[in-house]
């Protein structure tokens, strides 16, 4: 419905030094759905936030500074300050537990073990958030979890990352214009590849 407000979340970790890594993805696919939009983040309270419109509808993009383990200081903040109900706030994070380039949209759920989640679920005193994860897959050792999250996506993944940015784009576009449902069915099972 037009007149409408909805707050995207992408997680990441502030400074160069992560600025390519697998736990980034969110602030990756925020940053190319601003650039393409010829929208500007401006640094604010607990994070850089950016506005844009699409047919009527206000959208925030939201990268905390907060870094990944407090990010939900900032949703919580944004939640309170901004014209947005939990069922119009969405996060885009990373997921160790699928393949690289695979994305899982859902209603709502548990942290699987995610850090970022984690922490927003306990500052907003719910599960009941929107989130669409992207696949980073977990090609490391046991124990070698925090390397492999904080490490930087390789060539060929860097290379899909435009196409993928993309995909998620119209995915959260479509979440804002048809809803979470008709979302989940044009962005679950499917592997962007590059053509």
């Amino acid at each position: 419905m037009a007149g409408e407000s909805f707050l995207v979340v992408g997680l990441g970790n502030i400074g160069p030094e992560y600025e390519l890594s697998r736990h980034n993805m969110g602030f990756m696919a925020l940053d190319a759905w601003a650039k393409a939009s010829g929208a500007s983040f401006y640094t604010r309270r607990y994070g850089d936030l950016a506005e844009l419109s699409l047919k009527g509808r206000s959208i925030y993009l939201l990268k905390p500074s907060t870094y990944m383990n407090l990010s939900g200081n900032a949703v919580r903040y944004y939640l309170g300050k901004l014209p947005v109900t939990e069922e119009r706030l969405m996060v885009v994070c990373d997921d160790i537990n699928l393949p690289f380039g695979t994305l899982r949209l859902r209603k709502n759920g548990s942290d699987g073990g995610h850090n970022g989640l984690k922490s927003i679920a306990e500052c907003i005193g719910t599960t009941s958030f929107p989130r669409l994860r992207m696949g980073v897959g977990h090609d490391f050792a046991k124990g070698g979890q925090v390397d492999f999250v904080l490490g930087n996506l390789d060539s060929s993944q860097l290379a899909e990352m435009p196409m993928l940015c993309e995909t998620v784009s119209k995915g959260l576009q479509e979440w804002i214009l048809a809803g979470i449902d008709r979302a989940m069915n044009s962005v679950n099972g499917k592997k962007t590849e590059i053509v």
